[in-house]
């Protein structure tokens, strides 16, 4: 669940790292593809965030709330499910803008989801089934070689969930 804190829109940014500057929160906010809707926002990064988030949409909240944790500049992301809310146009966006970014580059991330659209430009892939490993690859490597997978893969290209 993407929690956002009652207060201003920078405060909830600055939770973990208080003192960084302006420039930070607008470098993670446009990594984290947030940067075009705060924008426009009345008070920009002064804005109030009503309790839990309530003003903001799905997927503003949870690009705000990685944009947040980006702030924090972590070894290691770990995304449990925390771009469901969002089109793929714009998870992708954000996956290639983490890859890209000097300082986000080298941070470790760990995607948890049950789309493939989420995890297939994963350097590896660990597909479990009933909490258990049943196979491990690239997006590929599984396609070929684990039947889940691929049902998995071709139920969400029927669904359109795929882009």
């Amino acid at each position: 669940k993407t929690v956002l804190f009652s207060g201003s829109l920078r405060d909830n940014l600055l939770l973990g790292r208080e003192q960084a500057s302006d420039d930070e929160i607008w470098h993670a906010l446009r990594v984290a593809q947030a940067d075009d809707f705060v924008l426009n926002l009345e008070h920009v990064l002064d804005s109030e965030v009503q309790r839990g988030g309530g003003n903001f949409s799905g997927g503003q909240k949870q690009r705000l709330a990685i944009a947040r944790a980006l702030m924090t500049r972590p070894r290691m992301l770990i995304l449990d499910d925390s771009t469901s809310a969002l089109d793929y146009a714009t998870e992708n966006a954000l996956y290639q803008a983490m890859q890209k970014d000097e300082i986000y580059q080298k941070m470790h991330i760990m995607i948890i989801s049950q789309r493939v659209a989420s995890v297939q430009q994963a350097d590896t892939i660990l597909l479990l089934d009933d909490g258990l490993l049943v196979a491990m690859g690239t997006h590929q490597q599984l396609l070929e070689k684990a039947p889940l997978y691929e049902d998995i893969w071709q139920s969400q290209q029927k669904d359109g969930a795929e882009a």
